[in-house]
């Protein structure tokens, strides 16, 4: 009993000293400060020439309020608006836009700047499908026809062949 004891005191010893420097860890340490919440972001990210991509991007916290600018040669220039704590806005990709990667750089009224990338594609989207003539087009017996009338024509076999050689062992038992 008395060890028992003693291993309840030691144990409460212990962890009050662990809670104590656990304390005294989280008071001394300064907070840290978040870094610049600087960014730029495009959605989609990949476009297709002619298409609309969302801007949305943060001049740091305490400059969202304000209007920014971003440019890119994919687009040209776009004034983000506030919205709900970012800025934001629209561009359309000209459907003449060569394919390619381009630099979407965000300006902020404070003098800060972000880049991302935006990757355009120039895709020719085919106006109708290939014209295979849907069978429709095809003359005469194909293979497919010659292939049915051979399993035609190898089942009935199978079925003479066997009913004439059931008769002989009938026959050949009496």
């Amino acid at each position: 009993m008395q060890a028992i004891r003693t291993i309840n005191r030691a144990l409460s010893s212990v962890l009050t000293l662990v809670g104590l420097v656990g304390a005294f860890v989280l008071l001394s340490v300064a907070p840290a400060r978040a870094g610049e919440n600087v960014f730029v972001e495009v959605t989609p990210n990949s476009a297709q020439a002619g298409s609309r991509v969302n801007i949305k991007a943060s001049c740091d916290n305490d400059n969202n309020n304000r209007q920014s600018n971003v440019h890119s040669d994919a687009f040209g220039h776009v004034m983000l608006k506030p919205d709900k704590g970012f800025l934001t806005g629209q561009a359309t990709i000209p459907s003449d836009k060569a394919a390619g990667d381009y630099p979407v750089d965000l300006r902020c009224e404070n003098g800060q700047t972000s880049s991302t990338t935006l990757t355009v594609l120039n895709m020719a989207s085919p106006s109708k499908g290939p014209a295979t003539g849907g069978g429709g087009m095809a003359g005469g017996r194909g293979t497919g026809s010659l292939l049915v009338l051979g399993g035609v024509a190898l089942v009935a076999t199978a079925i003479v062949l066997g009913m004439a050689g059931g008769r002989r062992r009938s026959g050949a038992g009496s």
